[in-house]
């Protein structure tokens, strides 16, 4: 696709993977439509890219504004040629530390608010365009402490290698990239939440997360997956497909995560 004055929206844009992605398309010369639920912030980092950059503030999680989110950016551009569904929540640990509604909102922006944004916004589409899902490794092996973020990431997953044939027929791909951890704010909230299988795994920058979404707009196969790290993610299928083995790599991995875990709250003065 060629990508100077194409038209992209990036969900979560305001911080993490989701600025870094808007600002690496918009340096590849496409007009980018930032969104995110903070306003000020959202509307500060459109204003640092410049122009053919632009700031609407709206939270994915109220599938209400969505119809009028993809009516905001026809109006603007007259058309869209690539979603990128980012926006994600996570509440972390044992499950049943957190209320249902909580958990229901993980589903609701994690995975029904891209399956509906995407279904709106596949009417606008130009052909040729394409859809970027950033799911999660935890998407492909579940990850203790993460059930339900897991199970949101693994349905993202799949909806998309399924859906793929559906946005062919009108000449539209779909793509998932795949993070383990990424070293960036995500995790600063509940740090102790996180699982030391989690930090088991090289953490990606949201910049490498970036260069892999380009990386699914550039590419013609339809569906497709990138895993960031490429190792992690063989580990993860490797896991998911013997039960066994993942049960007698879990105590190494988890040492090593409470070692890496210990060291990067250290970095980023977290305690």
């Amino acid at each position: 696709m060629e990508l100077k004055d194409r038209v992209a929206l990036v969900t979560g844009a305001s911080s993490g993977i989701g600025l870094a992605t808007a600002k690496l398309l918009h340096k590849s010369g496409m007009r980018v439509v930032m969104v995110a639920r903070t306003a000020a912030k959202l509307e500060a980092a459109a204003a640092e890219l410049g122009e053919g950059a632009v700031a609407i503030p709206c939270d994915v999680g109220d599938l209400s504004r969505l119809p009028w989110l993809i009516d905001q950016v026809v109006a603007r551009f007259g058309g869209l040629d690539v979603l990128v569904n980012n926006a994600g929540v996570h509440y972390r640990g044992d499950m049943l530390r957190h209320p249902p509604e909580a958990l229901a909102e993980i589903f609701t922006v994690n995975l029904t608010a891209p399956v509906v944004l995407t279904r709106i916004a596949a009417d606008h589409m130009r052909a040729g365009g394409c859809v970027v899902n950033v799911a999660s490794l935890a998407g492909k092996l579940g990850v203790p402490g993460s059930a339900v973020y897991s199970g949101s990431k693994a349905g993202l997953r799949f909806w998309a290698l399924a859906v793929a044939e559906d946005l062919e027929r009108r000449d539209l791909r779909i793509a998932n990239v795949n993070p383990g951890p990424v070293d960036s704010s995500f995790f600063d909230a509940d740090i102790q939440g996180v699982s030391n299988l989690t930090f088991s795994q090289p953490m990606s920058t949201p910049e490498q997360c970036a260069e892999a979404v380009l990386a699914c707009i550039q590419d013609t196969r339809s569906p497709m997956e990138i895993d960031l790290p490429f190792a992690s993610g063989k580990l993860a299928t490797l896991g998911y497909l013997s039960p066994r083995l993942r049960a007698w790599l879990r105590p190494a991995l988890e040492r090593r995560g409470a070692k890496n875990k210990a060291a990067f709250m250290r970095r980023r003065g977290l305690s």
